[in-house]
C-alpha cells in the first residue's frame, strides 16, 4: 500500500486502485450542520435557537436570520451560570441544563415563546439534548 497526500493506493488483481479517504469527526459535524442550516431558518416570528458545544463549554443563542441579530444568548461562561457551577466547569449535562433554563427565561422575558432548534451539527444526545429539554421545561416550544 502506498500513501501520499491523504490518498492511499492499494495493489489488487487489476492493478492499483484508490481507497476512499474517511472524513474526520469535525468534517462530519460540519457536513451535518450545513444540511441542518439549509432547512432551519430563524424568522422574526420564530427565531433560531443555535447551540454550539465545545469540549469545555456549551453556548446557546437565539438568532433572527432575516435581520442577522442575536436576540438573546447564554453560555457556561455567563457570570450567573458560572456562579451556580462553583468552578466545576461547563462540560457536563448539569451545566447544559442551566444554560437551557437561562436561555428560555431570557426568551420568555422578550416575549419569544416559539423557536426553531438548530443543534449545530451535533447529534441530539447528551449535553445538546439536556439543554433542549431544560428549555422546554421552562416554557420554550420547538
Amino acid at each position: 500500500m502506498q500513501c501520499s497526500a491523504g490518498r492511499c493506493l492499494r495493489e489488487g488483481a487489476g492493478g492499483f486502485f484508490v481507497l476512499a479517504k474517511q472524513a474526520s469527526r469535525k468534517e462530519r459535524t460540519q457536513k451535518r450542520h450545513k444540511t441542518i442550516r439549509s432547512k432551519v431558518e430563524g424568522r422574526p416570528e420564530r427565531p433560531r435557537l443555535a447551540v454550539y458545544r465545545s469540549n469545555n463549554h456549551i453556548y446557546a443563542q437565539v438568532i433572527d436570520d432575516y435581520v442577522g441579530n442575536t436576540l438573546v444568548a447564554a453560555s457556561t461562561l455567563t457570570p450567573e451560570i458560572r456562579a451556580k457551577l462553583n468552578g466545576s466547569g461547563g462540560a457536563d449535562k448539569g451545566a447544559a441544563q442551566l444554560v437551557g433554563q437561562r436561555i428560555a427565561e431570557l426568551c420568555l422575558a422578550k416575549d419569544i415563546s416559539n423557536v426553531s432548534f438548530d443543534r449545530g451539527g451535533n447529534i441530539y444526545h447528551g449535553r445538546v439534548k439536556a439543554l433542549a429539554d431544560a428549555a422546554r421545561e421552562v416554557g420554550l416550544s420547538f
